[in-house]
């Protein structure tokens, strides 16, 4: 694996380690590139800033609660293409409970960028059924 896709696949860990699985929205927001597109449902998300992605941080939190979402799990991560300020990854996903049982198996791809030397996820498309994250919908 080349230097800037282990810092991409990083980046991709810690954004659902530290962020989104302890519901730590700084961390969830420092670690995306802006404008950050999320592609949910074939529609389109624009989150244009980080207040834009905050705005709507705390709603998911209470879908994510309402479905019974304890944690994600990475369960794979594939470097797809790359180059030194783009980086392709394919993630395979594992939703679960409380009891740590899977409720939902997904794949999503993400589109890490470089920019003005900071890694950040630019773009998110997944095959999710559950609760997301939604804003100035196209």
């Amino acid at each position: 694996m080349k230097s800037y896709e282990k810092e991409a696949v990083d980046i991709a860990v810690s954004w659902n380690d530290d962020g989104f699985n302890k519901r730590n929205k700084d961390i969830c927001a420092n670690l995306l590139n802006y404008p950050h597109i999320r592609l949910w449902k074939n529609k389109f998300s624009i989150f244009n800033n980080k207040k834009d992605f905050l705005d709507g941080f705390d709603k998911q939190t209470e879908n994510l609660k309402k479905e019974g979402w304890s944690h994600t799990v990475t369960l794979s991560i594939k470097v797809v293409q790359s180059d030194a300020n783009k980086v392709h990854l394919l993630l395979h996903q594992s939703r679960r409970n409380n009891k740590d049982i899977e409720y939902h198996n997904f794949h999503t791809l993400w589109i890490m960028t470089k920019i003005e030397g900071k890694w950040g996820i630019q773009f998110r498309s997944s095959f999710l059924e559950k609760a997301s994250q939604t804003k100035n919908i196209l």
